[in-house]
C-alpha cells in the first residue's frame, strides 16, 4: 500500500513530467545546435566581392558558433546556381546561403527558369552590409557633375551609351532606374563582367557606367575615369556628392549582402544563427575591414531583412520587366 508522503512524491514527479517532458525528450533526442561544421554556399567565384565579404565574416561566425564555418563557392548563372543548390539543401542549419540583391531581388525577373523561389524557399537570418553604386564617366566627356551629365544627355539624346557588367545585372538596372528618375535617354551596352566594361569606358567606347566603389576606386584615383555621384557615402569616395545631394530624388541603388537558410530550417536554429551573426557584426575589427573594402556594415532583424527583400523584388523586378531584361 502506498503511503501518503510517497503518493504525494509520485504525483509531484508525474506533474513535473507532464510540464517538462516534451522539452526534456527533445533535448535528449536532438543534440544542441551546432555540433558539426556549417557550410555557407557563396554563389560567386572565389576572390569576388561577395566571396571576400563572407570570408571576412566567416572567422567571426566560427568564434560565435564554436564550430568550423566553411565557404563553398558554387558559381554560375549570375549566382543562381549556387543559390538554388543552397535553397534545396537539408534544412538542418548546416547549409546556409550567402545572398545578394541580385540573387534574391532581381533574379526572378531576369532568369525565366529560376531554380528557387526567393520568398518561399529561403528564410532570412540577417544582413551584413551594403555597397553603393557610383556613376563614372569617360574622361573624354565634358560633364563634371550629375547636372552637367543630365543636361548633356537631354541636349544630345542619341549620344550616350552606358555599359553594365551584364544583362539584367544591378549595374544594368541601376542605369535604367537613373533614366526613369531623370527623363534622359541612354543606350545600354552589356558586357560580360566589370573588366571589359571598364576597359571600354576608359577607351571612350562607352560614356558611362554604374558600378560599386571597390571595382572603381583605383581607376578613378588614377584619372582614367571620372566619378560624378554615389548613392550613399563611402569611405573611398568621401568627397563625392550623393545623387540626392545632386538633385536626383529617389535614386539610391545599393547591393546588399545577407545570410539565409533553407525555408524549413527550425526557428530555434535560425534564432541561434541570428544571435551568432549579431555577435560577429559587433566586432570592431570586422567593421573596419568591411569599410576598407567599400562595404558599409548593416545589421537588421530578419523581419526587417524580409521587408527589404520584398521591396527590392518589387523595385528591381519591376524595372527588369519594364525593359525586358534577360540574363545572357
Amino acid at each position: 500500500m502506498t503511503t501518503q508522503p510517497l503518493r504525494r512524491a509520485l504525483l509531484g514527479l508525474a506533474a513535473a513530467g507532464a510540464l517538462y517532458g516534451p522539452t526534456a525528450s527533445w533535448s535528449a533526442s536532438d543534440p544542441a545546435y551546432p555540433v558539426k561544421p556549417i557550410t555557407i554556399i557563396v554563389p560567386f567565384p572565389a576572390g569576388g566581392g561577395t566571396d571576400v565579404i563572407f570570408r571576412s565574416v566567416q572567422l567571426r561566425l566560427q568564434a560565435a558558433l564554436g564550430v568550423s564555418v566553411i565557404i563553398d563557392n558554387r558559381s554560375g548563372a549570375g549566382g543562381t546556381v549556387g543559390t538554388g543548390f543552397g535553397a534545396k539543401a537539408n534544412p538542418d542549419g548546416y547549409t546556409l546561403v550567402a545572398s545578394t540583391t541580385t540573387t534574391i531581388a532581381s533574379a526572378d525577373a531576369v532568369y525565366p527558369k529560376l531554380p528557387y523561389d526567393p520568398l518561399k524557399d529561403l528564410v532570412p537570418i540577417g544582413t551584413i552590409g551594403t555597397t553603393p553604386f557610383v556613376l563614372v564617366v569617360t574622361p573624354a566627356l565634358a560633364a563634371r557633375t550629375v547636372k552637367d551629365f543630365v543636361g548633356y544627355a537631354k541636349a544630345n539624346p542619341q549620344a550616350l551609351n552606358y555599359g553594365s557588367i551584364g544583362n539584367g545585372s544591378l549595374s544594368h538596372l541601376a542605369g535604367e532606374l537613373f533614366k526613369q528618375r531623370t527623363g534622359i535617354e541612354m543606350t545600354h551596352v552589356p558586357y560580360r563582367g566589370a573588366a571589359p566594361a571598364q576597359a571600354d569606358l576608359m577607351a571612350g567606347q562607352i560614356q558611362a557606367l554604374f558600378d560599386n566603389p571597390p571595382a572603381l576606386l583605383a581607376q578613378v584615383r588614377g584619372g582614367r575615369m571620372r566619378a560624378l555621384a554615389i548613392s550613399e557615402p563611402s569611405a573611398g569616395f568621401a568627397d563625392l556628392p550623393t545623387f540626392e545631394a545632386a538633385g536626383i530624388k529617389d535614386f539610391k541603388p545599393q547591393l546588399w549582402y545577407g545570410l539565409m537558410a533553407p525555408a524549413a530550417t527550425p526557428p530555434p536554429v535560425v534564432q541561434r544563427l541570428r544571435a551568432a551573426l549579431d555577435t560577429a557584426m559587433k566586432d570592431p575589427a570586422l567593421r573596419t575591414d568591411m569599410l576598407a573594402k567599400g562595404v558599409t556594415p548593416w545589421s537588421v532583424r530578419p523581419e526587417v531583412f524580409e521587408e527589404q527583400i520584398r521591396g527590392d523584388i518589387k523595385l528591381w523586378g519591376g524595372i527588369a520587366r519594364s525593359v525586358n531584361a534577360r540574363a545572357d
